[in-house]
């Protein structure tokens, strides 16, 4: 199955923090061929692990995405939610939404906002005629995610939820391709990573490895304005993390990571962000303490309706996942 073929079941799929049951159905479908074994743990984690003798080697992608809570039902049938992870209202405004049971509408603001506008100054339009009509279609405590297409445009995809359904991809194309392996692999798709990285916490307790790579997208510093915020670009390869606000990488992870890059010829760029973290955060804390890095996606946009990334970039990101698995640790 090609990539973006991947990427559009996992976008299909509802799943934000907190209720991701159907994207870890959807997941757990397309890995069970690569798998020797798949197990979950009580906050939701999906764990593929093909068994070797070697080293323990967690890669962890989170498939929890950025969403909408239905907080308060008006009597004229409007929603008002609040935020799951990170959203700037102006950003995503007049975006279409849909609910898990298939409901749809729109986010817009109120008319009487002219600046600073905040989420409490928007509502979601699911064109019900009052609360009665709204009340049978949604309930308070509903989720709802964007509900944009997956479009490619030279040699790109324009895409919602790239954060983190492209890292998603990525490893089950890496699961596909990897083949028999010495090191002990373990490939996670994790639960609540935009409320806290939450589930990377329990994943990596529970799998105690001894390599963690948190494979996530990366902000960019190639677009008008970006403000250095990141230091990679689309285009430029896969991009090794280097540091972000929640972890500064083992050199020795680094290093081989790059090493096997060199060794393979796949193009890389090094990732630093000023702000933000990932996965790898609570997995190099974990216990007494775990070698971790990360393999990071240039993406623009981030959480965005239209996030944007470079395709020969995600290809990229497979070979060097698949490289590191081989790797002699």
């Amino acid at each position: 199955m090609e990539l973006t073929e991947i990427l559009c079941m996992l976008d299909s799929a509802h799943g934000p923090s907190g209720d991701e049951g159907d994207i870890r159905a959807v997941i757990q479908q397309l890995a069970r061929p690569w798998a020797d074994e798949i197990t979950s743990d009580v906050m939701g984690n999906l764990v593929a692990r093909k068994k070797g003798s070697g080293p323990k080697v967690m890669f962890a992608a989170h498939m929890d995405s950025i969403g909408f809570i239905v907080t308060h039902i008006e009597k004229e049938g409007f929603l008002r939610v609040g935020k799951l992870g990170g959203i700037s209202p102006k950003d995503v405004l007049n975006t279409p939404v849909r609910f898990k049971n298939g409901v749809r509408g729109v986010l817009v603001a109120e008319e009487k906002v002219e600046d600073k506008l905040k989420l409490e100054d928007c509502y979601i339009d699911i064109g019900a005629r009052d609360e009665e009509q709204a009340r049978s279609l949604v309930q308070v405590g509903d989720t709802a995610v964007y509900d944009t297409a997956v479009t490619e445009v030279n040699g790109r995809v324009i895409s919602p939820y790239l954060d983190d359904r492209i890292a998603c991809a990525i490893l089950l194309k890496a699961m596909e391709q990897v083949g028999p392996c010495e090191n002990d692999l373990y490939f996670v798709f994790t639960v609540q990573e935009e409320v806290g990285t939450r589930g990377a916490k329990t994943a990596a307790w529970s799998v105690d490895p001894d390599y963690g790579i948190a494979v996530d997208v990366t902000d960019v510093d190639d677009t008008p304005g970006s403000g250095k915020y990141g230091t990679c670009k689309l285009g430029r390869g896969a991009a090794v993390k280097v540091m972000d606000s929640s972890v500064i990488c083992h050199p020795e992870v680094v290093k081989a990571l790059e090493q096997c890059a060199q060794d393979k010829g796949i193009a890389v760029q090094r990732d630093i962000i000023r702000a933000g973290g990932t996965d790898a955060g609570p997995i190099h804390v974990t216990r007494t303490g775990v070698r971790t890095g990360g393999i990071s996606i240039p993406c623009r946009y981030i959480h965005t309706p239209t996030e944007m990334a470079d395709l020969s970039d995600v290809q990229s990101c497979v070979d060097l996942t698949v490289a590191f698995a081989h790797a002699k640790l």
